[in-house]
């Protein structure tokens, strides 16, 4: 009979030990910086350190989402999931604008904070001082453009969200390939030469090689600007120089710009606005050129070769925005959604 007893109450504890919580496993992570960070096995809550990051936890793991950096307009709320649209406001850490109190970062508790683009000595000076201060680990993900792919994926992984990472990486390659199927057929003295023009005013663009223009770039286009700053970044042009310069197209991100350019005396000579080919980009939810410089850029892509190069490119442009916004941002605009979208054009 003991050794009855003894087998009944070891089939007990083996019970108990099957239905007890495990405690979440460590697991060492090495970011874009070569920061190595130890992270739960599994992430519940993250928080995204500035606008570009937040569009890549978004379109990844909406469910994982602590807030937004801002609050998204009446305009945007359709283009986005129902149940992120009240998320509350929780600042930002990073780039102009940085507000957030570190006691409520603490306070809300998220298993990791996350940045997203330029991984530099500041980024990550920044990152080793947050991660000091509040115990939270903070990973920086390399956000260049062409590393879009590997970043879906790597954050994806992170985040226990694998497949879906795969998904939209395998969609970001397909649009990159696409880009430069149409290049291969487009000799370097034949593409556009482009400005982007920032602003009510349009004096504000971006150098060649900045964060802002590498969209520009990567479809094919010259980007005007040159002179004005020796690395890549947002300078100030003078109406002057944008007339030497040329452009046959200009891409602006301001409507007020675009709606009243015609009537700018200092502008009408320029062949962009002469010929009438002044873009307003798309900007809802989030901009197509940058607005933030984030995956939203790879639609971007895809407009600008239904902008650039309409002889070239191939496929209906609504049917493929309305394909990525269901795939990326899992809405599917209607057709009055499309036009409020897309009715862009100067």
């Amino acid at each position: 009979m003991p050794s009855l007893r003894r087998r009944h109450l070891f089939t007990i504890f083996a019970a108990a030990l099957c239905f007890a919580p495990i405690a979440a496993r460590a697991r060492d992570i090495t970011d874009s910086a070569g920061r190595h960070e130890e992270l739960p096995d599994r992430i519940g809550h993250v928080f995204a350190a500035g606008p570009p990051a937040s569009t890549l936890l978004y379109v990844l793991a909406p469910d994982k989402m602590d807030g937004w950096i801002r609050p998204p307009t009446p305009a945007e709320q359709p283009y986005l999931l129902p149940a992120v649209r009240a998320l509350p406001t929780v600042g930002r850490l990073t780039g102009h604008g940085g507000s957030l109190n570190l006691e409520r970062l603490v306070a809300d508790k998220p298993d990791l904070v996350f940045d997203f683009g330029t991984v530099s000595d500041t980024y990550k000076s920044l990152a080793d001082q947050v991660q000091a201060q509040t115990g939270i680990p903070y990973l920086l993900i390399d956000g260049r453009f062409d590393n879009t792919p590997a970043a879906l994926r790597q954050v994806a992984g992170i985040l226990g969200v694998g497949p879906r990472g795969e998904q939209l990486a395998r969609a970001a390659e397909a649009i990159f390939a696409g880009v430069d199927q149409v290049l291969a057929a487009i000799p370097a003295d034949k593409r556009p030469r482009v400005y982007l023009a920032r602003g009510p005013e349009g004096l504000e663009t971006g150098s060649r090689g900045s964060i802002n223009t590498e969209i520009i770039e990567r479809v094919g286009a010259i980007n005007v600007v040159e002179g004005l700053r020796e690395k890549g970044g947002l300078v100030t042009a003078s109406p002057e120089q944008i007339i030497a310069w040329a452009p046959d197209t200009i891409i602006t991100l301001d409507r007020r710009f675009r709606d009243s350019v015609h009537d700018k005396p200092a502008w009408q000579s320029i062949p962009a606005v002469a010929k009438g080919r002044v873009f307003l980009a798309p900007d809802l939810p989030f901009g197509f050129i940058d607005s933030p410089p984030s995956v939203n850029r790879l639609i971007g892509l895809t407009w600008l070769l239904h902008v650039l190069y309409p002889d070239h490119v191939q496929g209906d442009l609504r049917t493929q925005v309305r394909d990525f916004y269901q795939l990326f941002y899992q809405v599917t605009p209607d057709d009055a959604a499309l036009d409020r979208l897309l009715n862009t054009t100067g």
